[in-house]
């Protein structure tokens, strides 16, 4: 279902760009919509344009909410601060979890003691 939305949005945003840029801006657009020859006025071109452009505009951010609804239905809220209660099952000969599964993440990046540093040493203020 996801990709359907998908195309018919992208189908949208194709149209929303060719309406968009057949209207007369105030410096002419690309020049179309001027001129005797039409089969409506410039007014009555205006106002069709006008109109899709709202319509598609309208489709295109519905589109894009059922989008977002979609995306988040089978989502799950998680926290990265929160360590697992259960310890995933890990693959053979794969390394074992960080910091042993236990904690959070916080803990298990700072689990280990930092390693002494070969160079010079800054003075410590006492």
């Amino acid at each position: 279902m996801q990709h359907v939305i998908i195309v018919i949005h992208l189908m949208l945003v194709l149209a929303l760009i060719g309406v968009v840029l057949l209207q007369r801006s105030e410096g002419g657009g690309l020049g179309i919509g001027g001129g005797g020859g039409n089969f409506m006025s410039s007014r009555g071109t205006t106002n069709v344009l006008t109109r899709t452009t709202a319509i598609l505009a309208g489709l295109f951010f519905a589109t894009s909410l059922i989008l977002s609804i979609v995306a988040g239905m089978n989502r799950a809220p998680t926290s990265i601060l929160q360590g697992n209660t259960s310890a995933p099952a890990s693959a053979p000969g794969s390394a074992p979890p960080l910091g042993g599964g236990s904690g959070g993440l916080l803990n298990q990046l700072g689990g280990g003691q930092p390693a002494t540093p070969s160079g010079p040493q800054v003075p410590q203020s006492k």
